[in-house]
């Protein structure tokens, strides 16, 4: 944390901040963002608003009691406009500014200090003026969260954080480990005991991530288990959801979050490929069991990556298959070759 220093004192030199995450933000990047915005309003002073490419689950929604916050998808010039007149631009949870997608070209010509903080494999530098890139960690939430207990007015002390920044960083460290259940660190746990000592409401944080779905949902899920999965011979579970099947369920953007999670509960899967139809292209999600790579799959197969066993990517249309009812084998016979063919590094 030697670069904190630097942070602090580029924060005390600026009078507005925004923090900007990756499209379709998830709870680690919405997060990440308000609990990033919250700390510099309510410890700093700051003028510090968050800025989302597009919005995130509605499941995530509490977050916004209290934040300051602006959506691009419902206000692409407010959004714009924000990030053109800050004097530091902290960009959280991507490694890569093409991840903003709609605000790319905005973050990539902003003429200011721009800061990562993120934990995914391979981020681009060159592209950041200050970075904290960590792999080893569960979440950019619990980067962020050493991030500051570090800075001098928390100093080490977690009860010295916004209510909101706690509440924030606990929520998004939970998704990306799914409720402690991949991607926890020693350091993952010590983060979760400092914040319930500080009095995050952790029960509240469950509730509202994990039971306060819609019936859609969990209709969607009992046909994507009934009919929609299928099981490889290699040891690999497929599921493809074209747009019929979204529009049949009134499925809203962030509501087949975790499906992918689902067929690891099966004693003989190892890997499990997810795939959402999106305009000309469709969204990849790949998680998997240790001892297969959902990183290496998806950087070589699926034009993406991501972590050791949780990783995205896309099948574009008709770049990789000639139409979308192709789409289905194509990723099934691709997964069973990258299994067959890593079998042995798989079982070790």
């Amino acid at each position: 944390m030697e670069k904190v220093p630097v942070l602090s004192g580029w924060i005390d030199g600026a009078s507005v901040i925004t923090t900007v995450c990756h499209a379709r933000p998830d709870g680690d990047a919405a997060g990440s963002s308000i609990a990033m915005a919250a700390y510099l309003r309510a410890c700093r002073g700051k003028d510090a608003v968050a800025v989302f490419p597009s919005s995130f689950p509605a499941t995530l929604d509490f977050l916004l009691d209290g934040a300051e916050a602006i959506f691009a998808d419902t206000d692409p010039g407010a959004a714009a406009a924000r990030i053109q007149a800050s004097d530091l631009l902290i960009c959280l949870d991507f490694n890569t500014i093409s991840r903003t997608e709609a605000l790319e070209e905005t973050v990539r010509s902003f003429k200011g200090r721009k800061v990562l903080i993120d934990h995914h494999e391979d981020p681009r530098t060159e592209e950041f003026s200050l970075c904290f890139s960590e792999t080893g960690i569960s979440s950019t939430c619990e980067l962020l969260y050493e991030i500051l207990l570090t800075m001098p007015d928390i100093s080490g002390d977690a009860s010295a954080l916004p209510a909101l920044t706690s509440t924030a960083l606990m929520t998004g460290m939970t998704t990306d480990t799914n409720n402690f259940a991949n991607s926890v660190y020693p350091g993952t746990l010590r983060m979760a005991s400092g914040l319930l000592a500080a009095g995050v409401d952790r029960d509240s944080i469950i509730d509202h991530i994990y039971c306060s779905e819609r019936p859609n949902r969990l209709a969607a899920q009992g046909e994507m288990l009934s009919k929609c999965m299928h099981l490889l011979p290699c040891g690999a579970a497929c599921t493809i959801f074209d747009n019929a099947f979204m529009a049949r369920h009134g499925l809203r953007e962030g509501e087949t979050e975790g499906f992918v999670n689902l067929p690891l509960a099966i004693k003989d899967v190892r890997l499990s490929v997810f795939a959402r139809e999106d305009k000309d292209f469709f969204r990849v999600s790949v998680r998997s069991k240790k001892g297969v790579s959902a990183r290496i799959l998806a950087r070589d197969f699926f034009h993406g990556g991501g972590h050791e066993q949780a990783a995205g990517g896309r099948v574009y249309i008709p770049a990789d298959v000639a139409s979308a009812d192709q789409v289905e084998s194509y990723i099934e016979r691709i997964t069973a070759r990258f299994l067959q063919e890593n079998a042995s590094v798989a079982k070790q």
